[in-house]
């Protein structure tokens, strides 16, 4: 368990598809007692609940593509008001857009606007080889990877024993696009921030532990 820290902040977390943003988030909430807000996670436990709006999402999540603006801004929008968002939170994946973040900062005006956006920079070769081996628990949802963090038996999770799966949107025919639509729609929000001076760059190419403490570094 994480060493507990004290950290206000209202953050972004930026990058590509496996950039490591949520491993970091959960671990950086964890420790500080932030809300993890992951528009990935919500999605996919829409999905996983057969719900209307996981039906919705379901096809573009496949294909690689992004899920409507409209569906996600007022999915964010809710998760917000709630009571443990209120004060401090992560938002890991959203905005993905342009039009995503101009309707975050119209939702975060005075004392509850943005103090952080932390942009995960990670060439695209290693990002191929971290979607591609990456393994979810189908029980606990935590990470795995089948070279970078191998569980002691194959296909089980080390935590809860669960099954391990693999994302649909971490196959090969989905990472292709995955990536094109990143470099073409989410990229553009980095000259956006850094217009707005709360862009700030962390290199994650490295061993997540050096990343972990370099994060905390930015964040205060």
């Amino acid at each position: 368990m994480p060493m507990a820290i004290a950290l206000q902040a209202r953050c972004v977390f930026l990058g590509a598809p496996g950039a490591g943003k949520g491993t970091q988030a959960k671990q950086v909430a964890d420790a500080a007692a932030l809300a993890h807000i992951s528009t990935g996670d919500m999605l996919r436990q829409e999905v996983a609940a057969g719900s209307e709006l996981g039906k919705q999402a379901k096809g573009y999540m496949d294909a690689g593509k992004l899920v409507p603006d409209e569906v996600i801004i007022g999915m964010v929008r809710a998760r917000i008001a709630q009571p443990d968002a209120k004060a401090a939170w992560i938002l890991d994946g959203f905005p993905r857009t342009i039009t995503q973040a101009e309707a975050l900062d119209r939702s975060l005006t005075g004392e509850s606007a943005l103090t952080h956006v932390i942009y995960f920079a990670v060439p695209e070769a290693a990002l191929i080889g971290r979607l591609a081996g990456r393994r979810t628990c189908s029980q606990c949802g935590a990470i795995w990877h089948v070279e970078n963090k191998p569980t002691k038996r194959a296909d089980k999770c080390d935590a809860c024993g669960g099954d391990l799966v693999q994302r649909s949107d971490d196959r090969p025919e989905a990472i292709g696009k995955r990536l094109e639509v990143y470099r073409s729609q989410t990229a553009p929000l980095l000259a956006y921030y850094r217009d707005r001076s709360v862009l700030r760059e962390l290199d994650a190419n490295r061993a997540p532990e050096v990343v972990y403490q370099e994060l905390l570094k930015l964040m205060q």
